[in-house]
């Protein structure tokens, strides 16, 4: 629950008022799913952290663009309702809005025999929030000579799961099977990070330029979203720890590296782009306050017929 809540749950539509704390205040919305990570969640029985991985996917989203996300909204749609199902999977969700600081204010759970298999449902979810006209971040700033930072994934987090899941397929993996000290279903379920707090409070702290969510396209798909046509990032692919799970998708499934690039976030889930006289302050501001951090890059003048994101 947030205090601009005026009336939740129960009527059909949730009322929220815009704090008085903004002069001008900007709504910024997004939307999305969780994908075919929801096959392993099924196939694993496994129903109580799926929740953050949808809240992560919106919240992430409209943060990058200097949003504090105000409230989420869920739809659950099922052929048949378990209740012990969706009570584990709103459960996650309210824990994803936990730590985004945003309301869970409604959503819908629609019943709908012969739509969907027996077990199977599926998840959509979208969040508010608001930011201050001034303060909108659009990647307009950047310019040569900033720095990219990258906060560490938990994971796959939501994305590249039907490479995921047929990689298990053919590999012959056993879910349960130990994986660098904890069984495979951990590594491959860990739900995705919501940065939402620690990036707030940076953008309080200093001037944030740039940011990017690293989803469905990589690194390689998502930082250009941020940086203006005259520039590029030139990122350092060995500069930051990979976790085992990136390595592992790479061998079972031969991929190249600038491919996995492309795919998975590779152990990245938030690009972050500052000056970089502000670098350091940055990242000692985003260690204090949990997260893993590392410079991964900075942005240079953008060579003619160049691509925005440089390997090196």
């Amino acid at each position: 629950m947030r205090p601009e809540v005026l009336a939740g749950i129960g009527g059909f539509g949730a009322l929220v008022e815009i704090s008085r704390k903004y002069q001008e205040p900007v709504l910024v919305s997004g939307t999305d799913g969780v994908g075919t990570k929801l096959k392993l969640a099924f196939e694993l029985n496994r129903h109580d952290t799926i929740g953050i991985d949808l809240v992560a996917m919106s919240v992430n989203d409209i943060l990058v663009q200097g949003a504090e996300p105000l409230f989420f909204l869920d739809y659950f749609a099922t052929g048949k309702l378990a209740l012990d199902t969706a009570e584990a999977v709103i459960s996650g969700i309210a824990t994803g809005c936990e730590q985004a600081g945003c309301a869970l204010i409604g959503g819908e759970t629609a019943e709908m025999p012969g739509m969907y298999a027996d077990g199977e449902y599926d998840l959509a979810g979208f969040a508010v929030g608001v930011v201050e006209k001034s303060k909108v971040i659009g990647g307009q700033a950047v310019a040569a000579g900033d720095v990219v930072l990258g906060l560490a994934s938990s994971g796959a987090h939501s994305n590249g799961y039907s490479l995921v899941r047929k990689l298990i397929e053919l590999s012959g993996i056993a879910l349960d099977s130990d994986f660098h000290g904890r069984p495979f279903a951990d590594a491959v379920m860990a739900p995705t990070r919501i940065y939402v707090k620690p990036l707030l409070s940076l953008m309080q702290a200093l001037a944030v330029k740039g940011m990017a969510h690293i989803t469905g396209g990589g690194i390689t798909g998502n930082l250009p979203r941020c940086l203006p046509d005259g520039v590029a990032a030139r990122i350092d692919a060995s500069s930051w720890t990979r976790p085992p799970l990136f390595d592992w998708l790479q061998q079972a499934g031969n991929v190249e590296p600038g491919e996995m690039l492309r795919t998975f976030n590779c152990g990245i889930g938030m690009c972050v782009v500052v000056a970089a006289a502000d670098a350091q302050s940055a990242v000692a501001h985003l260690q204090a306050s949990g997260e893993t951090v590392w410079q991964i890059g900075e942005i240079v003048a953008r060579p003619a017929g160049a691509e925005q994101v440089l390997y090196s």
